[in-house]
This record gives C-alpha cells, sequence and structure tokens, in this order.
C-alpha cells in the first residue's frame, strides 16, 4: 500500500548527506531525517499508536515537527495538525469533531496527566509530550479503505463539513501536480516562514520528495528572515504577502539580496497590487501569486512574470481541469475544478468524495473568470457577495482599492441589510500608526470614487483598532466558508 513518507525516503536515497532543514544553527541531513523518524515510529507505536489511528499535533513549527510528523506517517497512522495559535477551547473543537485518539504536544500548559514524554531523537531535540484520548472511534467503513494520511479540520463548502481527509495516493498525486509549476529539485534552497499547520501538504511533503534544502525562519521574525535570506541565499520563497511587503520596505536590505531567487510564491491570501508594484520596484522581478484549496491541492500559479497579470491566479496546471458557472450568463461565474489529488472525504460528518463532487467537478465557491489569455481572477468567494439592488459588490475588490489610499493600513468590506435596497456596502478600516485619530473617512470615500463605480463605495467607513481574523490570519467574513 502506498506511503508518503516510504515515497520521500525511496525518492532522497540519493540524497542521504544533503541537508535537508536547517533551524537556526542546526540542520539535518536526509539519512538523519529518515532515521529519526522510523527510530520515532517503533517508539509512539509502543506507546500504543496503531495504524488509522488519527493523532493530533499541537506542536509550534521546528526540525521536530517534521520529524514528528513523518514518523506519524511511517507508523501508518494520520496527522491531524492543530495550529498552537488556537485558544484551548477551540483546540478541544477539532479534537472532539474528528475523534483524535492520540495528541502529541510540546506546550506545559497543555501537560495532561498520564502523558508520555517523547523525543523526537534530533540531537538538542525538545521533550514531547504524548496523551491517548478517550476516543468513540465510531467512523465510516469508507475511512479505513480509503488509507488516510492527513485530516485538516477545515470547513467543507457546505459549511457543515469538518475535516479534509487526504490519502497518501492524493497526496503523492497533488505535490506531483503542483511540481509541475514548481520545478523543485535537490539544488533549491527553501525559506520557509509559513505555519506548518496550515502549508505541509502540498508544500513541505513536495520540498522532501525533492531533496531541496528548507530553512526554517519562524522564529524571531523578521531578523531571522533577514539573516537567512543573507547566508543561505535561496533559490525559491514560499511567503504570503505580508513578508514580501516587509522584505520590499525595509531599508538595509541590498536590492540583489534576492538575485539568487528563481521563483518567489504569494499565498495564504490575495496579493495586494501595491505589495507587489513596491516589490518589483526594490527587487526587479514578480512575485507569482498561488491559489490553494485545501480539497484540490494547488491548481493555479502565476509564472508569467508580466505586469498586466498581476492579480491573476495564473493558468490552470496540466493535471486539473476548470469551469465557470453562470447561470446569468455573465463572464464572471462560479470556479469548479477537477483533477489529481482531489481530496478523498470530510470527516464529520462523514462524506465520501463522490457524493460531494458534482460529475467529478469540485465547487470551490469562489467567483472568478477566466481572461482571453487564460488566465483565472477571482472576483470573491459566493458567499461574500454584497447584492446592492441587483448589482453584485465583491469585496475583496473594495477592499484592494481602501487598501491603496496611503492612510489605510487594512480593510474588511461587508454587506448591512437594508430594507429598500438589499445590502449596503460598509467597510471597517484601521489606519496606519502615523495617521491622526480624526482623520476625514470621506476623503477616503472620495478616493473611491476615483477608482471605482458609485454604486461599490463603502456608504458607510468605519475606523477600528484592529480587523478580526482567523487563525491562519485571514480576514474572519461573517457567513462565509474559508479555503484553506
Amino acid at each position: 500500500m502506498v506511503n508518503i513518507f516510504e515515497t520521500i525516503k525511496k525518492e532522497t536515497y540519493g540524497h542521504r548527506t544533503k541537508i535537508a532543514v536547517i533551524e537556526g544553527n542546526q540542520s539535518i541531513s536526509y539519512k538523519e531525517l529518515i532515521n529519526s523518524a522510523q527510530n520515532l515510529a517503533l517508539r509512539i507505536k509502543a506507546c500504543g499508536i496503531k495504524p488509522l489511528d488519527r493523532v493530533a499535533m499541537l506542536c509550534n513549527d521546528s526540525i521536530d515537527y517534521i520529524i514528528i510528523s513523518l514518523a506519524i506517517l511511517s507508523a501508518r497512522a494520520v496527522v491531524v495538525p492543530v495550529s498552537p495559535s488556537l485558544s484551548w477551547d477551540e483546540t478541544e473543537t477539532v479534537l472532539k469533531m474528528i475523534d483524535i485518539n492520540y495528541l502529541i504536544f510540546d506546550n506545559s500548559p497543555y501537560l495532561i496527566k498520564d502523558s508520555k514524554i517523547i523525543f523526537s531523537g534530533f540531537k538538542n531535540g525538545k521533550k514531547f509530550f504524548i496523551h491517548r484520548r478517550n476516543s468513540e472511534d465510531n467512523v465510516s467503513d469508507d475511512y479505513y479503505a480509503i488509507n488516510p494520511a492527513f485530516i485538516r479540520f477545515s470547513s467543507g463548502t457546505t459549511g457543515e463539513s469538518k475535516g479534509v481527509v487526504l490519502s497518501h495516493e492524493s497526496i503523492i498525486e497533488r505535490t506531483d501536480a503542483a511540481d509541475k509549476a514548481l520545478c523543485m529539485t535537490s539544488e533549491d534552497i527553501v525559506i520557509w516562514v509559513l505555519s506548518m499547520s496550515y502549508h505541509f501538504v502540498v508544500t513541505i511533503l513536495l520540498f522532501l520528495r525533492r531533496a531541496s534544502t528548507i530553512v526554517l525562519c519562524g522564529s524571531l521574525f523578521p531578523e531571522s528572515f533577514f539573516d537567512s535570506i543573507k547566508i543561505f541565499k535561496p533559490t525559491f520563497i514560499y511567503a504570503s504577502p505580508f513578508h514580501y511587503h516587509v522584505l520590499a520596505n525595509s531599508d538595509d536590505l541590498s536590492s540583489d539580496l534576492l538575485s539568487t531567487v528563481r521563483i518567489a510564491i504569494s499565498t495564504a491570501m490575495k496579493l495586494p497590487q501595491s505589495t507587489a508594484s513596491e516589490f518589483y520596484d526594490r527587487f526587479g522581478f514578480e512575485l507569482c501569486e498561488a491559489y490553494g484549496i485545501i480539497e484540490v491541492g494547488l491548481p493555479f500559479v502565476n509564472l508569467s512574470g508580466i505586469k498586466a497579470k498581476r492579480g491573476s491566479a495564473g493558468k490552470v496546471l496540466p493535471d486539473y481541469d476548470i469551469k465557470i458557472e453562470n447561470p446569468d450568463g455573465n463572464r464572471t461565474g462560479e470556479l469548479f475544478i477537477k483533477g489529481k489529488g482531489l481530496f478523498d472525504a470530510y470527516f464529520s460528518p462523514w462524506k465520501n468524495r463522490k457524493e460531494v463532487l458534482l460529475n467529478g467537478w469540485f465547487k470551490t465557491g469562489d467567483l472568478g473568470s477566466i481572461d482571453n489569455d487564460g488566465f483565472l481572477n477571482i472576483s470573491g468567494r459566493d458567499k461574500n457577495v454584497i447584492n446592492f439592488t441587483g448589482m453584485k459588490i465583491f469585496p475583496e475588490e473594495v477592499e484592494s482599492v481602501l487598501n491603496r489610499h496611503p492612510a489605510v493600513k487594512e480593510s474588511f468590506v461587508y454587506g448591512v441589510s437594508h430594507p429598500r435596497y438589499g445590502e449596503l456596502p460598509c467597510a471597517d478600516i484601521v489606519f496606519k500608526d502615523e495617521v491622526n485619530s480624526d482623520f476625514d473617512t470621506n476623503e477616503i470615500r472620495r478616493f473611491c470614487y476615483s477608482m471605482l463605480p458609485s454604486y461599490k463605495v463603502p456608504k458607510e467607513i468605519n475606523p477600528v483598532k484592529i480587523l478580526e481574523k482567523t487563525a491562519s490570519g485571514k480576514l474572519k467574513r461573517w457567513g462565509a466558508v474559508g479555503n484553506a
């Protein structure tokens, strides 16, 4: 039976002496990584973990995190990533909804009576705890038939199903599919700043399959981020628009700092035009925006390097097909995708992939259009659309304009119910630090009128100190269903 860990072990056999992961002043070779994972797999099985047990990982990003994940996979158990940024109540929700068998954690506040102590086997590795939970194990027979490897706790398209189940086979398919755009090799040095709780399956596992070197820069941001780029001279950066904004606006960094980078992927949220522009002006090449969905993988990457295509998710990758459906016949409609590596099921309540797909097509819930060159432009989420007198307003489009105003740090656009107009577009904005609190918001509205049709301009603009966000850093949209 296929196993992603065994695949990594086989594909990196000829690169055993090569450095796999770097964290601060520590590093681990592929030989050490594979051996540590195999040895730890034996130890966690001795603790009681069995094949197909659901093992939640509540750990900070590190070399240890990667070893433990691979050990769980080697033991044929199932990895359930849990972000350390969640509150304990939110964590308990994940543990209950996915009916976790075992919890592995590294933080003393989560120390639970009768937990066993384990170590990853990596030199200077931290202490971890493993706790057995009283799970019901009342899961569908399909679960045992699909060779599951990962379960990501994320709402499905219905907003009811929780937990996206991915088999070993699907992970191998989607990493192969993504690599047709990313083209990873053993010569690549990857700068990594994102949370492994939300970004692991397509990226980290692909980088490992191709024997690339991963440099972890999660701690002491931005110093470790800058230092890692200067020291290791990366060929590949995988980060969010926030990280690229910080890079482009740091005065002590030279413009040739990224001269060795062949591709810089922007993901996790839509790339603002302002960030794309300031990055290009500073470093002389375009960021590559990626469009990922936890149920699908990475079906789009904008590799064009064309300024006019900024804001586009790019062309669909070879292993996927897409279609846009709109009953009104407009160019913009709902995006459907089918292809390799699609999710296998939703866990709670259980829904097999065949029950969810429509003749093989996955309904993304995203609204978009395909231009004459075959590039996808995402307009927003179906459930986020504001209906103003029958006219559709996509919040993300208005936010992109608001965020260009020199006084605005970030914004959130939403609809407010109105008896006559249906919904009124309104906005919450966070001012930049240097802006006076009595700044006239009508000036921002006038700015919007110069760039948007009048019906799209927010009728009310409310200054706030902070915008509510999800654990992964995305704006928390009321009633919306988020993708990973």
